[in-house]
């Protein structure tokens, strides 16, 4: 496989979302920026339409109600939020000549994948067939990649090289990222900071605490945000897998990918001194729900075409 000169590695300054796999302060401003490149216009109206079936009925995985949280942001200004940060990080790579191009064998790999794992993500958000998907490549050594609201995936080079990703794993990344789109968990996580903010500067008035009483009181919240921000990233774990075996990979691939992502973690802190769940309870989490999707896999489409794993890039 030859590599394009013009596409190598470059560290890029503009924020991104957060690191793969952490706390789910990511997707569309909290954290962080996006980066894109324009995807399949046809996949929308191409899209798979699925049945709606009682809770109680449905094959797959199970994870609760949205949260209420949601309604105290406006989808339209997040997910406008999202492709402008998105746009922001794709022309700094074009600067950093870090941006894959068109042709790229491991770009049409990504949106490959994303073909088969979209189609499947509008049971989950009715606004998903709306979204005007894109999938972009990054020339950033960081182990990394996100889904932005409105639909904005982007991989980092480095994660597809360095944990030398299997279509099967890169399908697991994938489609936990959108999970997170799907379930706003942005957008939530916004919500909740709205909704503190409020009872914040309400009760430091009432108290006479001032700016001492916010920064206790913003202490606070982020403790009460904690498990929000585990069970965000065990529900896209969840939702991931599910969505990679309706489009035909093997849904236990993603704990193959976090034994690898443990390997690449060593030193990282203990759960409880973390925003997001430890590599050992992820890997158990997916082992017990794997056979909720093992049927849906079983009769999926299997898909015809198969990409080497990424070769190393070259240094800029």
């Amino acid at each position: 496989m030859q590599q394009d000169d013009s596409f190598h590695y470059a560290t890029l300054t503009t924020p991104a979302p957060r690191q793969f796999g952490q706390c789910a302060d990511c997707a569309a401003g909290t954290c962080a920026p996006q980066r894109g490149r324009r995807l399949f216009t046809g996949l929308l109206g191409a899209g798979l339409v699925l049945p709606t079936v009682p809770a109680w009925a449905r094959e797959g995985v199970e994870v609760g109600e949205k949260s209420k949280f949601v309604g105290l942001v406006s989808a339209d200004q997040i997910e406008k939020a999202g492709a402008q940060q998105y746009l922001a990080l794709k022309q700094e790579a074009a600067q950093k000549r870090s941006l894959a191009p068109e042709g790229q064998p491991q770009l049409i790999r990504l949106r490959e994948i994303a073909s088969r794992i979209i189609p499947f993500s509008y049971e989950w958000n009715e606004r998903a067939r709306r979204w005007r998907w894109e999938v972009t490549l990054l020339g950033d050594p960081t182990l990394n990649a996100f889904c932005m609201p409105g639909g904005k995936i982007a991989f980092y080079y480095g994660i597809l090289e360095q944990l030398k990703l299997e279509d099967d794993e890169v399908a697991a990344i994938m489609g936990h990222e959108v999970a997170h789109a799907l379930r706003e968990h942005a957008r939530e996580r916004m919500g909740k900071s709205t909704a503190t903010s409020a009872v914040v500067e309400l009760g430091s008035a009432l108290l006479g605490l001032g700016n001492l009483g916010r920064a206790a009181a913003g202490m606070g919240a982020q403790l009460l945000s904690l498990k929000f921000s585990r069970g965000d990233e065990s529900e896209a774990d969840l939702i991931g897998i599910e969505l990679a075996a309706r489009a035909g990979y093997d849904p236990a691939a993603a704990v193959r990918l976090w034994h690898k992502m443990s390997e690449a973690s060593k030193g990282a802190p203990p759960q409880w001194l973390s925003t997001h769940p430890s590599n050992d309870t992820r890997i158990r989490d997916l082992e017990a729900n794997i056979p909720k999707v093992a049927g849906l896999y079983a009769r999926a489409d299997k898909p015809t075409r198969r990409f080497p794993v990424a070769p190393p890039l070259k240094r800029g």
